[in-house]
């Protein structure tokens, strides 16, 4: 029997059209352009406007053009993952709730939550679904509307998250592409030091949480950079070295989109000239769990077949980890 792979056969994307600028946050917080771009590399991020407009109206426009560009028809789709850290509600499911915008009715929906790696763990549990023989077309979808859950009179986060969605079909081959291995991670250690405080079964939200502002997201900066930038790189440098890459070889890399400095590091562990590195932090800051889908969605026509890709991502948890990619068309 042939040895069945997850290749990733079409993605779709999603921005909102509103722009949020430095210079425009300037006016809202003590900050300037300038310090936002010397220490995280962005300059501006899309925010979601309109009144009940949450992550399932991102996934959705995201997964219309996908189904569009691969001429799928909704009926084929089998299982919808949603990567998100910001459901339009605690329950039903973004997974659920996109597949009724967009017509998808004989697939299991469900979301993962792996913050901003949230895209390389749906998209290795996509690959195991497949490999499996249990299912043939699966939507995987990184989304987040991070300005749900972003102080703005914080200025040590409030210029970090963006708003968008990518999605990516990915189906069966016994060709030598697809994903072809990953490495992920967690440790427990990195909740002190990246949450939100209020709004679950722990601390439910009350008039006192939001008065206090408990409902956003907390970050204590210097100590996240640093696990993020020794687990990213050290992560990357173990999937090129088991799997035989090297800065001759590898094509890509993508890196999630959470602060330049560290994808600066991540491309100096693996060796690669930078015009290897997919880069978008500029033009939409961190969008969590959407940001290596964006790349793949941005750069998609640079791909070649048969490209040696690595992805990697580094968030909450702590989770982060590195998926192998041999581009499938």
């Amino acid at each position: 029997m042939s040895n069945i792979r997850a290749v990733i056969t079409g993605v779709g994307g999603y921005v909102p059209d509103y722009i949020l600028n430095n210079e425009e946050l300037s006016r809202m917080m003590d900050t300037t352009d300038e310090w936002i771009t010397t220490r995280v590399g962005i300059k501006e991020r899309r925010i979601l406007k309109g009144e009940n407009l949450g992550t399932s109206h991102l996934a959705a426009k995201a997964v219309e053009e996908l189904l569009m560009k691969t001429g799928t028809s909704p009926d084929q789709i089998e299982l919808v993952l949603c990567a998100t850290t910001t459901p339009d509600h605690i329950y039903p499911s973004v997974a659920s709730m996109t597949a009724e915008k967009v017509g998808i009715k004989n697939a299991l929906g469900i979301d993962l939550q792996a913050a901003c790696a949230g895209f390389i763990v749906a998209l290795t549990t996509a690959a195991s679904f497949i490999e499996s023989g249990k299912y043939k077309k699966i939507i995987v979808i990184g989304a987040d509307k991070m300005s749900s859950i972003t102080d703005y009179t914080d200025r040590t986060t409030a210029p970090l998250f963006g708003d968008g969605a990518a999605a990516v079909l990915v189906e069966p081959t016994t060709e030598e592409y697809g994903v072809i291995d990953s490495e992920l991670h967690t440790d427990g250690v990195g909740m002190k030091h990246l949450h939100i405080k209020a709004g679950g079964s722990a601390i439910p939200t009350s008039k006192e949480t939001v008065e206090k502002g408990l409902q956003y997201t907390y970050q204590e900066g210097p100590a996240v950079f640093k696990y993020a930038v020794t687990s990213m790189a050290d992560v990357t440098g173990s999937v090129m070295e088991k799997n035989g890459l090297s800065k001759e070889n590898l094509n890509w890399i993508i890196p999630h989109q959470a602060n330049l400095r560290i994808i600066d590091a991540v491309a100096q562990r693996a060796g690669v000239d930078y015009d290897k590195v997919t880069i978008n932090i500029d033009r939409f800051g961190n969008t969590s769990a959407a940001t290596i889908p964006l790349c793949i969605w941005e750069w998609e026509k640079k791909f070649k077949k048969g490209d040696n890709i690595i992805l990697t991502a580094f968030g909450a948890g702590f989770t982060w980890g590195a998926v192998y990619v041999k581009w499938g068309y």
